[in-house]
């Protein structure tokens, strides 16, 4: 496995959660001077945006994220994710933060998959800082943050060789293998079968530097050409006019990674798979994880690198639903597999080499809450993460 594969997949996967909350809160906005105390705004929206980039471009949390290490567990990462979407006054219930988990990982799944080069998967990177600064470019302060981490990755991973981002590929792909949620866009779109396996296009561009595929040369021991041969190809193949631009601005011509929610659609995620496969997980869920005290001191670097802004006297924050009805949320948390329904685990994490070691010590009696029932009061679905950090 690649140790410079986690940079991406946190900055891919941060990229899809900001499309998919973007979308959602101008969905749920109600004009300023009508709004009610508990209802969006575009204030709100703008803040709440603001808030959670700024937290997650951290200058501190960013140089411990570069620095080469393996990737963790799916649970490790989505705790992050958790502390991240409740880093302003927004709240997420646990089934609308289980959906908008499965939204991030299908997207950047099927986008892996679809790279025609390893290479490409840093211009998908850059196509969501690209959108991630026009979220913010009213803020001249959050802007520089990222425009730095967009400056450390062409520093890092411009230098890489094919080999290597191979490499890193194979190591998402990985990561990815096990993932078979159901979306509805890709339902819609047939890029999508019903067990929720991605079905792949056998025509489009070719990669980049290479030709398109239906001629055979043949050559003799001087190297030079003999003979050529011709052969249809099941595909559409088409060349691409120019390579995407791996600097701090320019084209990216690749268009994997922009934003698919810019048109407002309808996003259903659906669990794949039978019962007897869901115990199966279940079953496996419940054999001891040989890294997970190398997850808890991840934690503890990751989260104590984060600069989070509570909100400030006595707010407590808006309740954002991912599903159309609140309705609709309570029931996908009652129906969602006990296996799937993310853990929240209870860490205080610090810089202080005491505490690190401490939180290795305690591993055999962490405490795991279940999440708390869905509550449809504003503000009130406060994860128990939170309360420690």
């Amino acid at each position: 496995m690649s140790a410079r594969t986690l940079p991406l997949l946190f900055l891919n996967l941060g990229g899809e959660m900001l499309y998919i909350l973007d979308q959602r809160l101008r969905a749920q906005s109600i004009p300023g001077e009508k709004a009610r105390k508990d209802e969006w705004t575009d204030v709100d929206r703008k803040r709440v945006m603001n808030d959670i980039i700024s937290t997650m471009f951290n200058r501190k949390f960013m140089e411990e994220l570069f620095k080469p290490q393996e990737l963790y567990s799916k649970k490790a990462l989505r705790t992050v994710y958790d502390r991240l979407a409740h880093a302003s006054i927004m709240r997420l219930n646990q089934a609308s933060m289980d959906k908008l988990y499965d939204l991030m990982t299908m997207a950047f799944k099927y986008q892996v998959l679809l790279c025609p080069r390893p290479r490409d998967i840093l211009l998908v990177t850059f196509n969501h800082l690209d959108a991630i600064k026009d979220f913010i470019y009213e803020s001249p302060g959050i802007l520089n943050q990222v425009d730095e981490t967009f400056r450390q990755l062409i520093e890092t991973y411009n230098c890489l060789s094919d080999g290597e981002f191979q490499l890193i590929r194979q190591t998402l792909l990985i990561f990815f293998q096990d993932m078979h949620i159901r979306v509805s866009i890709f339902l819609k779109d047939k890029v999508q079968n019903s067990n929720g396996r991605f079905a792949l296009p056998i025509s489009g561009p070719v990669p980049w530097g290479t030709e398109v595929p239906g001629l055979i040369r043949i050559f003799n021991h001087k190297g030079v050409e003999v003979k050529r041969t011709e052969f249809t190809t099941a595909g559409n193949y088409i060349t691409p006019q120019r390579e995407g631009s791996f600097e701090l601005y320019g084209d990216r011509v690749l268009k994997l990674g922009t934003n698919m929610y810019s048109v407002s659609r309808p996003v259903e995620t659906h669990v794949a798979g039978s019962s007897k496969n869901l115990a199966s997980c279940a079953k496996e869920n419940t054999v001891p994880n040989p890294l997970a005290k190398e997850e808890l001191n991840f934690l503890a670097r990751l989260l104590g690198g984060l600069d989070i802004q509570k909100p400030a006297g006595g707010e407590t924050g808006f309740r954002l639903n991912l599903f159309t009805s609140d309705e609709e949320e309570e029931h996908a948390a009652q129906t969602r597999p006990e296996d799937l329904s993310y853990k929240v685990i209870n860490i205080e994490a610090t810089q202080e080499p005491g505490r690190r070691a401490e939180l290795s010590r305690i591993l055999g009696e962490l405490e795991v809450e279940e999440p708390r029932p869905g509550s449809a009061g504003k503000g009130e679905d406060l994860l128990a993460l939170m309360d420690g950090l």
